[in-house]
């Protein structure tokens, strides 16, 4: 087997840019599920959606490069769920369909995913996502004829040391966000998981870079993969346009202030807020209940309940303001979020493009803030050249704004 790098260098790589306009009509995925693409308003696929599609409902294996934010799950789990149609699925705690990847909260989105699309079918599929942070006797009790399995890998390990599952059925793995899952330290747990999986089998893997980790993985055996890169920050910027950016020089003291301002002056209701550690996330959440602003902190060190319950406040509205981190950020897609405020700026620029990817989502407008120290100012000037995009800064002392 030779390493992936190696078998890159010789197989086509599709360079997705714009194309000409094309449905999903086109892409030969159940007439169930286009129905329920145009009920949600879908009508024409992301670039690559119209690569993988095609790819996954004829059994090929893909290696799709894209960041968050590229309509990457829905081109796996729609021909996914086309392909278990008619197909005889395996029964007794044998799953068919297993997706890894390395977070709670994106577990759960995806299994949404899965969910939503698979209620429209004729043949009943079951899907599930199991994470640990919670007890693991309900999840063992529930995995009887699941089809689809939404893992994260430590507590996947578990519930196959504990006979709850098996994988020796397995016709399908996916690796979402394969990327933060080595580099977060799974290497070893995905590792014994592959080792486990049958030889024969279709491999998704998705990842936001080609990194050397990615390379590392040989032994997935990727057979002949369409590899589907999606230039840097082109998935999330792709919506740049529907986004409206400004920026604020501020002191450091002021951004409490700032921010609650213009939460209430320009009527947020559903407000995505990030900061670069969990305990600025915190504390700026506190701050701003105690102003009076519904917010909620969630992050890495919260348990997964706290972190459920303030995704579901956030998303059905009961609090206005979700403080995040960036590793949290993965779990988050909100389809017609209107805000989001860099409270503190990411590392990279393509931090920066993931999170404001986060609204103008959709087709729908959106608005980004970014708070910019003194100090941060050529770190802001650096993203914006890597961005391609002059953002307008306004220079904010406490006598320009009634805080």
């Amino acid at each position: 087997m030779e390493n992936n790098e190696g078998l890159i260098s010789r197989i086509f790589v599709s360079q997705i840019k714009k194309q000409n306009s094309m449905s999903f009509s086109d892409l030969g995925i159940s007439p169930f599920l286009l129905k329920a693409l145009a009920t949600q308003n879908y009508t024409e696929p992301y670039p690559i959606q119209r690569e993988a599609i095609p790819a996954i409902l004829q059994k090929k294996d893909v290696l799709g490069i894209a960041q968050t934010g590229s309509g990457k799950t829905a081109s796996y789990v729609l021909p996914i769920l086309t392909n278990l149609q008619g197909a005889i699925l395996s029964k007794n705690r044998h799953v068919n369909v297993l997706v890894l990847v390395p977070t709670r909260e994106l577990a759960v989105q995806v299994r949404e995913v899965f969910h939503s699309f698979s209620l429209v079918l004729p043949d009943r599929i079951k899907s599930m996502a199991v994470f640990g942070g919670v007890s693991i006797n309900p999840q063992m009790m529930a995995l009887q004829g699941v089809n689809v399995l939404i893992a994260t890998p430590g507590r996947l390990l578990e519930l196959i040391e504990s006979n709850a599952v098996h994988l020796s059925d397995i016709e399908t793995l996916v690796l979402d966000e394969a990327d933060k899952m080595l580099n977060l330290g799974f290497k070893e747990e995905v590792n014994s998981i592959l080792a486990m999986l049958p030889k024969k089998r279709q491999n998704l893997l998705f990842s936001a870079t080609l990194s050397k980790n990615i390379n590392d993985i040989t032994q997935l055996h990727l057979r002949d993969p369409l590899v589907i890169k999606i230039d840097d920050g082109e998935s999330d910027a792709e919506n740049i346009d529907l986004i409206t950016q400004t920026a604020y020089l501020v002191f450091e003291d002021k951004k409490g202030p700032l921010l609650r301002y213009l939460i209430k002056s320009k009527g947020m209701k559903q407000v995505l807020v990030f900061t670069s550690s969990t305990y600025k996330a915190d504390n700026v959440a506190d701050k701003l209940r105690k102003n009076g602003i519904e917010a909620v902190a969630i992050h890495s060190k919260k348990s997964q309940g706290a972190r459920t319950d303030a995704l579901q406040q956030f998303k059905s509205g009961a609090v206005t303001v979700l403080v995040a981190t960036d590793l949290i950020s993965r779990g988050i897609d909100i389809k017609f979020l209107p805000f989001v405020i860099n409270y503190e700026l990411p590392r990279s620029p393509k931090d920066y493009v993931h999170r404001i990817g986060r609204t103008g989502r959709a087709e729908s407008p959106g608005e980004a803030i970014s708070f910019v120290t003194h100090e941060d100012v050529h770190h802001f000037n650096v993203i914006q050249k890597k961005m391609g995009k002059k953002v307008e800064m306004t220079e904010v002392s406490g006598s320009d704004i009634k805080f």
